[in-house]
């Protein structure tokens, strides 16, 4: 468990360089990606048919607002030139159908609107249960060998680029072709020959905007990129500034700072700069086409083939036209980040998962903690054989202390026990139950452990040794920390049980934090225990106290200690001394020392390095 512990803490300083970035890259199957996101929106079709009738409805509408105010101006102008004088009855009707499509356009608006957010909501809501449920499906190697950022990136920023791309980017599609459509429609309704005249400059901005947004998307890459450098960078000097002060670092620092932060400067300069140019030059292009429109229109109205009203919804509906056609051409990028971002998502949901329990999974009853290995195999990798042929019996209630040096197998026949590896042969049976047979949370519910790692979480320290089991009372609290020998120094602290833990539990001391771990473990009452260098970091005054607690939390059960400093383990019931995955030798402290062998040498050597100390 240890080494998985490290892996994590080791990948978290980069955590905001792939995790900032990785759903930029270009999808590598786009519509098959596409494809399984529309299979997490199919529950809730319906609510998304219903959202596209009323995008259709709501540009419908607002299509037709330019030809109606048009028409009104055609009333008024015509009654200028009638000798009967404007029929304001007649403007006063056509204002009042202005009004009211607008009016519906807008209800049809926010209604989508409110529609789509469900949908999208919804769906995402499946996505990160999917993900939440995949995490706790995948085997431990995983995360042995992604890094920790990698995978928070892809449930947190991946899974949020698609979140906001679904909220927006399917209605604004369908909006804008719609509109596309509905307004060359209403265009060539009014005089195909404006029309032609004012889309002479299309052409001309898609090619601007295409060749804009080339040239701004390597810098957009760019700037998210040196975003998530500048983070992880601060965020290891943040976790790392005692270190840093200690060696004089602090230049040396500052100067990679300021060279990222200036990396960061130049891009997010360039990206915003590039991008800024499309709308003044689709303006420019878009003035060129209204003047084009406006003089070949007064020329028209002049010899009677149109009227005012239709040269002022021409504008409107040129006006309008160049919007639809920015956002498309905007959705299309978008379309192809949350593409990548969904790859990865969907990438991580297909990793291959732990084998699934037995369905006839079986529960030993009044579990003793009687442990026995029966020629085990087990190796991370098939050219990589850990243990070759390891066979133990443990009997219950018995304290077993396993030695040797590192990379000798010590954590990973812990892991086996756990179950957090499956092995490839052998048998590994607790009360004569193979735990091959045994639903994975059943058995590590038997299982209490005390890591070198003290994990606890930001909340109270009574919140904290209470999750070891949740139903227990304020008294079992108080209780299992006075077994730790935690309680003397939890009511000195301000609140006493109810003291706050930030974060990383760093406003109490490292043994503090040991001792609330045994609390935890002796409030979850387990009959096997596993102690996984419990006492390798903290000093030998405060090791003594963890040690007591840690001999209240061993009584009666089944107990695996991993031990670095061998001082610790000499009134083990049993010493299992391995070395490359073998046990090479097995006894009590007394009688490996008579042996004379790897034991001893190893015994031997720590002494004498702590009388050099």
């Amino acid at each position: 468990m240890s080494k998985t512990s490290g892996s994590m803490k080791g990948h978290m300083g980069p955590m905001g360089g792939p995790g900032a970035h990785g759903s930029f890259e270009k999808p590598k199957d786009m519509k098959g990606t596409f494809g399984r996101l529309l299979k997490f929106m199919k529950p809730y079709r319906k609510g998304l048919i219903c959202v596209i009738l009323l995008v259709l409805l709501s540009t419908v509408f607002n299509t037709l607002a330019p030809r109606v105010l048009g028409l009104a101006t055609n009333q008024i102008d015509i009654g200028f030139r009638s000798e009967n004088g404007v029929d304001f009855g007649a403007v006063m009707q056509i204002l009042i159908l202005l009004g009211c499509i607008y009016l519906l356009a807008a209800t049809f608006n926010y209604l989508q609107q409110f529609i789509m957010s469900g949908v999208s909501q919804k769906t995402m809501y499946d996505i990160r249960t999917a993900v939440d449920q995949k995490i706790r499906r995948l085997p431990l190697n995983y995360f042995d060998t992604n890094t920790f950022g990698d995978v928070l990136s892809r449930v947190t920023n991946d899974v949020d680029t698609v979140s906001t791309s679904l909220q927006q980017s399917i209605t604004q599609l369908v909006s804008s072709v719609i509109t596309i459509v509905m307004i060359l429609i209403m265009m060539f309704s009014i005089s195909p020959l404006l029309s032609i005249i004012g889309l002479i400059t299309l052409p001309f901005s898609l090619l601007v905007s295409i060749g804009v947004v080339k040239k701004s998307q390597g810098f957009f890459r760019g700037q998210q990129q040196s975003l998530g450098d500048l983070n992880g960078f601060v965020e290891e000097m943040y976790t790392g500034h005692n270190v840093i002060k200690a060696y004089g670092k602090e230049e040396d620092t500052i100067g990679r700072f300021e060279e990222i932060n200036d990396r960061l400067y130049r891009n997010g300069w360039k990206a915003q700069f590039v991008s800024s140019i499309i709308m003044p030059a689709i303006g420019f292009l878009g003035n060129v086409g209204y003047i084009l429109v406006t003089v070949v229109g007064a020329i028209m109205v002049i010899s009677g083939r149109l009227l005012v009203g239709d040269i002022q919804s021409m504008i409107q509906y040129l006006r309008q036209f160049n919007q639809p056609i920015n956002q498309t051409a905007n959705i299309a990028n978008i379309l192809q980040s949350t593409a990548a971002a969904a790859e990865r998502i969907f990438a991580f949901l297909d990793e291959k998962e732990e084998p699934a329990d037995k369905a006839n999974a079986i529960v030993p009853k009044d579990a003793k903690g009687e442990i026995e290995f029966s020629h085990v195999r087990f190796g991370y990798t098939p050219e990589r054989v850990l243990i070759k042929d390891l066979s133990l019996k443990v009997e219950e209630g018995h304290k077993v202390a396993i030695v040797g040096p590192t990379g000798a197998g010590k954590t990973t026949l812990v892991n086996l026990l756990l179950r957090f590896y499956d092995i490839n042969s052998g048998q590994i049976t607790i009360d004569g139950v193979d735990i091959m047979d045994m639903k994975r949370t059943d058995l590590r519910s038997m299982i209490g452990m005390v890591l070198q790692d003290t994990w606890l979480f930001k909340g109270t320290i009574m919140e904290n040794i209470r999750y070891g089991r949740l139903n227990a009372t304020d008294e079992e609290v108080y209780q299992a920390a006075k077994s730790a020998h935690a309680d003397k120094f939890i009511r000195s602290l301000p609140d006493g049980y109810q003291f706050v833990l930030n974060e990383d539990a760093s406003n109490i001391s490292q043994g503090q934090r040991q001792l609330l771990t045994i609390a935890r473990a002796i409030i979850s009452n387990p009959t096997i225990l596993i102690l996984d260098e419990a006492t390798s970091s903290v000093d030998t005054r405060t090791e003594v106290r963890i040690q007591k607690a840690m001999n209240n939390l061993m009584k009666d059960r089944t107990s695996f200690i991993i031990a670095h400093r061998l001082s610790t383990i000499r009134d083990a019931d049993t010493i299992l001394v391995l070395n490359d995955g073998d046990i090479v030798e097995t006894g009590t402290h007394q009688q490996l020392l008579a042996l004379g062998g790897f034991y001893a040498n190893l015994y031997n050597s720590q002494f004498a390095q702590n009388n050099q100390a």
